[in-house]
């Protein structure tokens, strides 16, 4: 052995840097340990995206655009009135925000016919498609969420689970490699503070971790 193999065995055998390597070992595992718990009391769903539901808003009797009270963009409160169609004013049901409106007074509607449209943005939720194999018999209403976004990738969002989707989605089809059988898909909804996150919009891509415990 020459002078420098014995130097490093040497510097090994000190006690302080067996004690560093100790402490290294241990932390590493109890790392490791954290990381394997956390990953068993999860399950992830990547993908996901936010979806808001869109109220029409539409006359009951035919009629002329005689006034309209609101522009896209526009966030509106529930009841609020949005325009006149003949003699009928027509209310917003849903608060958010006006996703279409008419730019010429005078069009007639018929019956039906959606005048304005609101995305009702406070309703907002998180849907992930999941296989049934991945841990979709854990999943229950009320356990706790958090997501990512793609356009704020820095930031975590916290939310619940709504519910689970009582039939499959049929999204996708992938296949079981022990039995070659069709895996199905179902969705999964979660729900969270929309007030409490305005930057966020319906349609973004989102990742989400359910919480088990």
């Amino acid at each position: 052995m020459n002078t420098e193999q014995k130097e490093k065995t040497g510097v090994f055998k000190k006690p302080w840097v067996q004690s560093l390597i100790a402490v290294v070992v241990i932390f590493g595992a109890l790392g490791g340990f954290l990381y394997w718990q956390s990953a068993a009391n999860t399950i992830a769903i990547d993908d996901s995206y936010l979806d808001a539901p869109i109220a029409n808003i539409a006359p009951s009797a035919p009629g002329a655009l005689n006034q309209l009270f609101v522009k896209e963009g526009d966030r509106i409160a529930a009841s609020s009135p949005v325009a006149v169609v003949g003699s009928e004013t027509l209310y917003a049901k849903e608060g958010g925000i006006i996703a279409s409106a008419p730019n010429v007074v005078g069009s007639y509607f018929a019956p039906g016919q959606t005048v304005v449209s609101v995305i009702a943005d406070q309703k907002m939720r998180v849907i992930g498609s999941i296989d049934e194999t991945k841990g979709l018999s854990r999943i229950a209403p009320g356990q706790k969420v958090t997501f990512t976004v793609d356009a704020f990738s820095g930031k975590t969002y916290q939310g619940v689970v709504d519910e689970v989707s009582p039939a499959s989605s049929d999204t996708g089809i992938a296949f079981s490699i022990s039995d070659k059988r069709p895996v199905k898909k179902f969705d999964v909804y979660m729900r969270f503070d929309a007030s409490a996150y305005p930057e966020l919009k319906s349609g973004m891509s989102a990742k989400a971790r359910i919480h088990l415990k």
